[in-house]
């Protein structure tokens, strides 16, 4: 027996998991597991849990460093807050909306939309960013067959949206929301992995519009505090999305969950009685193997003993920068551009994507900042840039003098190195999952090789699409599955 082998104690009958990544998804894994019983074990290559859900201390303020909100197409993440008992952290953000800064100029960003696809192509805010010509090109959506832009398996944003609603919704609307919160060019972009459910509303409903209308409506779930705002999509935590993990953390040392940091899964072997699980010098035997990484490395650590998944590696995730500025700046009180203001791609001058004004957007925030002080967080790197993204190859102060350069272009109030109290860098290999055209069709493949191999479960953003509602809910209803069909024990 190698040193540092684990195995179930003589008296603890309970069936054995392993779960390997400590992100939010082998986080939810693990408590589902531990909830229907079974002994789990979580192996974290890094010292931190919780993974893209991250936080950092930024001039004394705890924030997050990675999703700061969450989409409230379904109550997923609300029902997890709940559960952990944040019920009454749940806010929605500031009303004032955010803006989008295309080629020709800034515009206020329309509230009524999905990924940027309008509900109400005559919404006032809607033709003011398409004019005329635009929203009634976009209107005919109304009258075409509900089989456009549903008949073929796969379609990409970029085509479903320019077939039923035209190119100026596309390119003035669209591709700037997707490239903020995707990192990509829409037309890269699967619409069934990162728009779920959309284009079987479109089926449902009739058109492109009313699909985005119902979407809109399950985003008014209640929440703590109350229907969230109109044209509130997204939601939040008081204290930071950050808190989440904490609770899980927390929820899952008092199930008996054995949480190991610095713990990286090298090999994986699958055994007459289950998994072998190898981390540096010590192994692990379970009943369930649950995988929760990025796609790459969750290939890469199991085709050996599933070789059929080799072909299946998904591309890699684009490399993203964070650069989170605390300012000292008055003249921001006003929020000039709303919670913030998204960039379409080819904007002259401008090297981010998005800047979130994190104070404006948050009144919890604002409120711990103090008057004056502002949270300001500018994002880099689009899947389509050459190289993974020109900007992302900078160092830190490089990446920190384009930040300034394009928060005083962004919000019209001029930002120098003199104004900042604090600022940080984070960057984001893989963390955001690149759901390609046809990537549906490869999950449903990776997850058929899964449940052929008797007790193996994979989670994460690459299998269950973009953003935290989606993760949740996925890892749950895997999980799910196994609680349904009883633990898997040789």
């Amino acid at each position: 027996m190698r040193r540092g082998h684990t195995k179930p104690e003589a008296h603890d009958s309970r069936p054995t998991a392993v779960v390997v990544g400590g992100g939010i998804s082998g986080l939810i894994a693990s408590r589902e597991l531990a909830a229907d019983g079974w002994a789990v074990t979580v192996l974290e290559a890094s010292n931190a849990w919780g993974g893209c859900v991250g936080s950092h201390v930024v001039a004394g303020l705890q924030l997050d460093s990675g999703a700061e909100s969450f989409a409230t197409r379904s109550t997923a993440v609300a029902d997890l807050a709940r559960e952990l008992g944040l019920a009454d952290r749940i806010v929605a953000p500031h009303p004032g909306g955010a803006w989008v800064q295309l080629p020709s100029g800034p515009q206020e960003l329309p509230k009524t939309g999905v990924l940027g696809i309008p509900a109400n192509p005559w919404d006032p805010e809607v033709r003011r960013s398409l004019g005329l010509a635009g929203a009634m090109r976009a209107s005919l959506d109304r009258w075409l067959p509900a089989s456009v832009g549903t008949s073929s398996d796969v379609t990409s944003v970029s085509s479903l949206v320019r077939t039923r609603m035209g190119k100026r919704v596309l390119e003035r609307l669209v591709s700037p929301v997707v490239g903020g919160v995707h990192s990509a060019d829409p037309a890269l972009l699967d619409v069934d992995m990162v728009a779920p459910g959309l284009r079987a509303g479109l089926r449902a409903h009739g058109s492109l519009a009313a699909a985005v209308a119902a979407q809109r409506r399950t985003a008014t779930a209640s929440t703590a505090s109350g229907p969230a705002k109109a044209g509130s999509a997204v939601a939040g935590l008081k204290g930071g999305m950050n808190t989440l993990v904490v609770a899980l953390v927390s929820d899952l040392r008092e199930r008996g969950v054995s949480l190991l940091t610095g713990k990286r899964a090298e090999d994986v072997v699958k055994t007459e009685d289950g998994w072998r699980v190898t981390a540096g010098n010590d192994t692990y035997d379970a009943d369930r193997l649950v995988v929760a990484l990025d796609g790459p490395a969750a290939v890469g650590l199991l085709e050996k003993s599933l070789p059929e998944l080799s072909s299946l590696r998904p591309a890699p995730g684009p490399l993203v920068s964070l650069v989170t500025m605390v300012v000292d700046l008055p003249q921001l009180d006003g929020r000039p551009r709303g919670t913030g203001i998204l960039v379409a791609p080819e904007t002259p001058g401008i090297k981010a994507k998005a800047l979130t004004h994190a104070t404006a957007k948050w009144d919890w925030l604002a409120d711990e900042a103090g008057p004056g002080t502002h949270v300001l967080r500018l994002s880099y790197g689009r899947r389509e840039e050459a190289g993974g993204g020109a900007d992302l190859v900078l160092d830190d102060e490089s990446l920190l003098a384009a930040a300034l350069e394009d928060a005083s272009a962004l919000l019209t109030v001029r930002v120098s190195r003199s104004d900042i109290v604090d600022w940080d860098v984070v960057r984001w290999a893989g963390a955001l999952p690149f759901a390609a055209v046809g990537h549906k069709q490869r999950v449903a493949q990776v997850r058929k090789v899964c449940a052929a191999a008797d007790g193996l479960t994979m989670v994460g953003g690459w299998l269950a699409g973009n953003g935290l509602a989606a993760v949740v809910a996925d890892t749950r209803a895997q999980l799910a599955a196994v609680s349904a069909n009883g633990p898997s024990i040789a």
